[in-house]
């Protein structure tokens, strides 16, 4: 059975600042990968008043789970989500994904987790 869907869209993206809470400010994708073969993954990032940044891509191995952190260049091919700017995020997997948006948010201290639109 394939657990998932290849199409993922979280459209209220922003990443908080960091702040002086146990738990600091960031955002994430995790991406769980249920199936036998590993999962090759397209990133669009969409923007309010300027052009996508698109083609950005990652891996998923088979059975397992990633979680790409938005203010890390590593996680994003070099382009970091900056402080307090919305966009939205676009995935796009060449087999089925299980995808999740998280938000360790430090102005109200809170920390939570949404999917996101799937098809």
């Amino acid at each position: 059975m394939d657990y998932g869907k290849k199409v993922w869209v979280f459209p209220d993206a922003e990443l908080p600042p960091i702040g002086n809470n146990p738990i600091p400010g960031h955002e994430s994708i995790i991406i769980a990968n249920l199936g036998d073969q590993e999962a090759c993954i397209s990133i669009t990032l969409l923007y309010v008043d300027k052009d996508p940044v698109e083609n950005i891509t990652v891996s998923v191995g088979a059975k397992r789970v990633r979680c790409l952190r938005t203010n890390e260049d590593k996680d994003f091919s070099g382009h970091t989500a900056t402080i307090g700017e919305q966009y939205a995020i676009l995935l796009e997997s060449d087999v089925p994904v299980v995808a999740q948006y998280g938000r360790a948010e430090p102005r109200n201290v809170s920390f939570y987790t949404t999917p996101g639109y799937c098809e």
